[in-house]
This record gives C-alpha cells, structure tokens and sequence, in this order.
C-alpha cells in the first residue's frame, strides 16, 4: 500500500469544513480508514470513510475537499437508508443506484462551487435535468459495467473491504439522526444569516426539519393492522384435526384456525375525484394486501357515486372499471359492502372526504383514504390516513 499522507488528508477536510461550516460536524465524525480496497474514497453506514492513500497522494487539496463533502453527503441524505426502499431488482443493481445518487449529489456541489476530480457523473452526463432525487434518476439510466463504488453508506450494499458492525469507529444510527438534525439546523441558520444554498441542500433541510409524512407508509400500515385484526378472531375447525388427536385413541380433536378476513374497497367515483390519483391508491392499497395474503376472491371493489355502480372481486387494480362520475355519498357504498354475501373484516374507502358518513360504526374495520388537499375529516370512529393529489405524492 502506498504511503499515506494523512496530514494531507485531514487539511483538505479542515478546508471543506472552513469553507462550509454547517457540514463540519458531520464531517468530523467520519472516522479515516485507509485502504487500498477503494479507487478513490466510499463510507459504510457506520460513517466510517474508506480512503485510497495513492488517490489521497495524487488529488489536489480543493478536489479532496470535493470529495469530503460527496461522501458525507450519501451519509446526511440517508442514501442507504432509501436504497433499502427499493425494489430488490434495483438493489441488486447497486452501481446504477450509486450513479443516480452521485447525480443527486453532485449537481448541489458544483452550483455550489466545489471542485471535484476528473469523471465525476452529474445529471447533465447523460442529459437530464439538475435537481431531482436519485430515485427520479435511477430508471432514466443505462446499466453500468462499472463505476466508482461508494460503498454501503451509498447503495446499501456492504462491500469485501468494509469493517462491519463490530469494527472501530463509527457512530450508531440514533447518532446518525442527530448529526442530521444538527446539519439541517447549521443550514437554516446559514441561509438566514449568510445567504442561499443550492436547491437540493435547501429541500433536504426542509425535509429533515419539518418532514412529510410517507403516506404510503401510512396507509400500508393501516391497512395491515386492519386485516391482522380482522384476523385475530380464531375457531376451531375438523377439516384439518389437531395434533394431539393421535395420542388420544378414538377421539378426534379439532385444530385452531386463524381465518383469512374478507376486504371491500369502496371507491368515490364522483366527478371531483381524480383518477390519477384514485389509480396510486387503489394500487398501494391492492399491493399490500398482496403482500399480507389477502388476494383473489378476498377482494371486492365496488365503484360508488352517489349510488353503488359496480361490484366485483378482482387481483388486481387493473381490472377494476371506474365507473361513476356524480354526486358523492359514500354511505351508500360502506352498506353495499356491509350487505355482501361474506361480511368483510375490512371495508377500506377511497374519497375525497366530501361524503355524508354513516351515524355509527359497525363490527368491521372502516379505514377511510382521504384523496386530495385539505379533506374534511370523518367521524372520529374511522381511521384516517390522508394522500395528497398528484401534484404533493
């Protein structure tokens, strides 16, 4: 392994920290690994910075400083946090993942005057536009056969040269909140009192200090919670005999079973609700039941107005036809799915909230998904997770 000069190194990190004082504190709990494993510098998601000692020698003290700031960054926007996020075919691919986040990054560093070494990638490299998340990115890229490698605190995936859990430094992810927090606090601070920032460090500031709720998140949850409940009821069943009956000669014991739950999906069709909008909901709604084996004939969706136009069990949100488009009373949609033939556990209601509701609730979970700006709320007794219109999804 080469030499390393690592008074070089901390010089161009006490630079990056002078010259943008409210990444300093991040900066400074990065804990140095030298290796030469790296081409050039990658962090794991214990903040450790894994740095090449021929790269170190051979890159100019402004361009290291550059680099300090990339790496620091991954760690700040939780890239490896969001990557875990995605699907597992994008995981699997994580140099295209690190290629959409150094494009996310990289615009905010150059605006903001930074220099950094020769073939880094920015969006313009393969002419898209600035200022997107890397996740905008990512399906506008070509596969790469190789590219730097951020490591673990980029992409998510830990690579062969990386110390682990148990390893010396680092900082616990409770302590990687903090630091977070604190960095968008030093940026709020900057921008009242020195002037701007660039307009990818602004929004991740904003977010941390005031963040959005994932309404997917949300809604997921609800919508699991209400069918594990709907579940909990259990019975005892002969078509499957318990376990025990074979020690006991002559009797024949019954086993518990836990049954599946039934679920409608009454949806407003009136002519105030967009269909965009109405189509994210149903699929996440649809996906999670999925996910929880709550499929095939367990799902009917019925379209609703101000009456009931359709009922069909469906698998899968393309197959449902929104039909409707006048006035809104969802009442007359929760009792169609109350009367159907098998009772549903869970009646889940796509609205936009303007809807009579009905007086009292019943004995099956009612989850109410509020579509658009600023909803009325219903009663007390429904759960309500609010998805905002297509323009704040």
């Amino acid at each position: 392994m080469a030499d390393f000069d690592r008074v070089k190194l901390l010089a161009a990190r006490y630079r990056a920290a002078s010259e943008r004082p409210y990444l300093a504190s991040a900066l400074y709990s990065l804990t140095v690994v030298p290796t030469a494993a790296v081409p050039t510098m990658a962090v794991d998601r214990h903040w450790r910075c894994y740095v090449s000692p021929a790269f170190a020698a051979a890159t100019p003290v402004p361009e290291l400083a550059g680099v300090w700031i990339h790496e620091v960054a991954h760690l700040l926007r939780d890239h490896h946090g969001r990557a875990d996020r995605l699907t597992a075919a994008d995981q699997r691919d994580r140099l295209r993942v690190n290629v959409a986040q150094d494009c996310e990054i990289n615009d905010d560093l150059l605006a903001d005057g930074l220099a950094l070494p020769q073939g880094r990638v920015e969006p313009g490299s393969f002419g898209l536009a600035a200022g997107r998340l890397f996740e905008e990115y990512l399906p506008l890229l070509p596969p790469f056969a190789a590219c730097s490698d951020c490591g673990s605190g980029a992409h998510g995936v830990p690579g062969e040269w990386e110390i682990g859990d148990g390893g010396r430094g680092g900082v616990t992810p409770v302590e990687a909140e903090a630091l977070r927090r604190h960095t968008a606090e030093a940026m709020r601070a900057h921008r009242r009192n020195r002037g701007s920032l660039p307009g990818g460090w602004q929004r991740w500031a904003d977010q941390v200090l005031e963040p959005a709720v994932d309404w997917r998140r949300v809604l997921a949850g609800a919508v699991r919670e209400a069918v594990a409940w709907a579940a909990g009821a259990i019975d005892y069943t002969y078509h499957r005999p318990s376990r025990r009956t074979a020690a006991l000669r002559g009797v024949v014991l019954p086993s518990l079973r836990r049954p599946l739950p039934s679920v409608a999906i009454v949806i407003d069709t009136s002519g105030s609700m967009g269909e965009d909008d109405l189509a994210a909901a149903l699929a996440e709604v649809t996906g999670v039941l999925r996910e929880v084996g709550v499929g095939g004939n367990r799902v009917t969706v019925l379209a609703c107005d101000a009456d009931v136009r359709t009922a069909a069990r469906v698998t899968s949100a393309q197959q449902v036809e929104l039909a409707g488009g006048g006035g809104t009373d969802m009442r007359a949609g929760i009792g169609a799915a109350l009367a159907l033939p098998e009772r549903p556990g869970v009646v889940i209601v796509l609205t936009d909230g303007h809807t009579p509701w009905p007086e009292a609730p019943s004995s099956s979970r009612l989850i109410a998904a509020l579509i658009g700006a600023d909803p009325p709320a219903p009663p007390a007794w429904v759960e309500a997770v609010r998805v905002p219109g297509a323009a704040g999804a």
